[in-house]
């Protein structure tokens, strides 16, 4: 255990001065989630089997990777908003076979919305 902790640390020192242009760190865990954390005033620890960095904690041992990025990669496995009136009325609809559908046509159900900076679910109640 105590190698694998001074191989993380070394690795962290080492990547750190490549960071140059990238303002986060970004942890993979073991199950394909990501949390990133900003770089500017990064502290990190190890405490037994956890590694802090900054305010994040994580289990040394669902560590799958972590490396340097220009984005925040957080993944946010639930994550539930509101349509904009303007995403509503530029959005593609489809049903969940794949078939173009119009607002008008919809009724209860879920429904695929293809926006211009990605797309989402939304439920038709």
């Amino acid at each position: 255990m105590r190698k694998l902790i001074v191989t993380l640390l070394l690795a962290i020192g080492s990547l750190t001065a490549l960071a140059g242009d990238y303002p986060y760190l970004t942890f993979e865990m073991t199950d394909g989630e990501k949390v990133s954390v900003s770089v500017s005033s990064l502290s990190i620890s190890v405490s037994g089997t956890t590694l802090t960095a900054g305010s994040k904690s994580f289990t040394i041992s669902n560590l799958s990777k972590l490396y340097f990025s220009t984005e925040d990669l957080t993944t946010d496995p639930i994550s539930i908003s509101e349509l904009t009136a303007d995403e509503w009325l530029t959005g593609t609809f489809y049903d969940l076979q794949g078939h173009k559908v119009g607002r008008e046509q919809m009724r209860k159900g879920v429904y695929i919305v293809e926006l211009k900076n990605g797309t989402c679910k939304v439920v038709v109640r």
